[in-house]
């Protein structure tokens, strides 16, 4: 309890103000007075006793108020060794080195001079060259910032990892070359508007469906204080949704001189208003690079404003769900990737035009076919694709799987028979082994006694899963072993 003694309310009274003026509070009595609670205090473990408690029991006896309803605990920022970060170590890295770069002699003279311990300064400058041989390069500010709120799992400390900020810079350029590819495809031309989008393709409909469960879980992550997983949120759907997938996807439309102008303005639409959204997200995390491209985007996406900052927050809209494209794109995302897994497995080159073809599934499986059959020659690089009649003795070829469906690419004139053979041998000896696994697993009463219901079930599931793709490897390497004796023998 704080002391009715006015010397020390004083005291206590003039550190409070010294403490408020730090964080850019009020700065004299008349201010405090008139201070109201802020709704949040970030601060660190070290300073909860000596500052944290000062500054509530403070605006407690003046204020009959709590003067934060919430305290952010953070980490401490640890070397990559896990030690924390001292002068005297010689482990410090200067935020502002990161940003801007430095070389290594400047980066030795900010270690190693003016030391009190002058006889650790060898040690030190070795270890340096050790890490940093070149220096530390620029990053720039929104690499930094990204990283530090990718890392900051609730109240843990980090140990610093400098390839995590070599990542995330990248990931700052994976955006600028996305907003150029944008540009490039939309500046000049009808982009539409919310009131007159044109006609969503089956990816157009996906992203804007992925981009509301972005915003939703985004929004979620930041409001319960859990940075890392935001971060996480964002940079997946960013690189790997958005980047990897959407923009690709759009190519074949953009490129199709026989589009309507009715698709053509759809997918413009949504490469810019799922852009133009994204900088809205990223922008407390990334708020220069994000302004910048914000600014060359705003007009086609119909926004107005000087900065981006002063814009409305994006709120997910129900509406714009549609699990339907997500299952469509899902599907048409594991044909490709089976494709894709065929010719770096057989080293066929990606210019090599393909035959397709299609075992099994069922009728959504064709009608999903006849929907992106264009999408999917275009991306997979396919000569052709038809679906095997129930009873069609297949070719040899290599075979992947998506969900249900087989995909099998005819390999004759194409692989190396031998090469062939030893990969299906591997993958055979993989799945004897998964199958013996769950075959262990299902014999073992206890498990089988106390494990729930559905677990069981699951692991039944799998077990005849690996069952069937064994039976169809071993029927493969058989294929290929009389392709191989016809080719010895013609």
């Amino acid at each position: 309890a704080l002391r009715q003694d006015e010397d020390v309310l004083d005291t206590w009274f003039s550190s409070a103000l010294w403490t408020f003026s730090t964080l850019g509070w009020p700065q004299d009595t008349d201010d405090l007075r008139r201070f109201h609670p802020s709704d949040v205090l970030v601060t660190g473990f070290d300073i909860i006793f000596f500052w944290v408690a000062r500054m509530i029991m403070m605006t407690l006896h003046f204020r009959k108020e709590v003067p934060f309803k919430k305290v952010y605990v953070t980490g401490l920022i640890r070397d990559d060794h896990g030690q924390k970060m001292s002068k005297s170590k010689g482990n410090v890295i200067d935020p502002l080195d990161m940003i801007d770069g430095i070389s290594l002699e400047d980066l030795l003279e900010k270690r190693t001079g003016n030391m009190m311990q002058p006889q650790l300064a060898e040690k030190i400058a070795k270890r340096t060259r050790k890490e940093f041989p070149q220096g530390i390069e620029a990053h720039g500010t929104d690499a930094l910032r990204f990283t530090l709120a990718a890392l900051a799992s609730t109240g843990r400390d980090i140990n610093w990892d400098m390839h995590r900020l070599e990542g995330y810079r990248n990931f700052c350029n994976k955006i600028w070359n996305a907003s150029r590819y944008v540009l490039m495809n939309t500046e000049g031309y009808d982009c539409g508007s919310d009131q007159n989008c044109g006609e969503l393709s089956v990816p157009d409909r996906w992203i804007i469906s992925r981009l509301q469960r972005l915003e939703t879980d985004y929004s979620k992550a930041l409001d319960n204080f859990r940075f890392d997983l935001a971060a996480r949120h964002l940079y997946d759907f960013i690189w790997h949704e958005y980047c990897d997938w959407y923009l690709e996807l759009s190519k074949p439309v953009l490129w199709d001189e026989q589009a309507s102008s009715e698709v053509l303005r759809g997918t413009r639409y949504s490469l810019v208003r799922v852009l133009e959204t994204l900088l809205r997200l990223a922008h407390p995390l990334m708020p220069f690079i994000t302004e910048e491209i914000w600014q060359s985007v705003k007009e086609l996406a119909g926004k107005r404003g000087d900065t981006l900052m002063l814009q409305p927050w994006p709120t997910s809209d129900s509406s714009g769900l549609d699990e339907e494209a997500e299952r469509d794109v899902e599907w048409l995302k594991g044909i490709i990737l089976a494709v894709r897994n065929i010719r770096g497995e057989m080293d066929i080159s990606p210019a090599r035009g393909l035959e397709l073809l299609l075992r099994g599934g069922d009728q959504s499986d064709r009608e999903r076919l006849q929907n992106t059959r264009a999408l999917l020659s275009k991306l997979a690089g396919l000569e052709s694709i038809r679906w095997m009649e129930p009873n069609e003795q297949a070719p040899f070829c290599a075979t992947g799987l998506s969900g249900e469906l087989e995909v099998l690419v005819p390999m004759a004139g194409i692989i190396d028979v031998d090469a062939e053979l030893t990969r299906l041998e591997r993958e055979t000896e993989r799945l004897v082994k998964e199958v013996s696994r769950f075959e262990s697993k299902l014999g073992n009463a206890n498990f089988v006694d106390r494990a729930p219901a559905d677990v069981v079930q699951k692991e039944r599931e799998k077990l005849e899963d690996a069952r069937s793709a064994l039976k169809r490897l071993q029927q493969q390497v058989k294929e290929l072993n009389i392709l191989k004796a016809n080719q010895t023998n013609p």
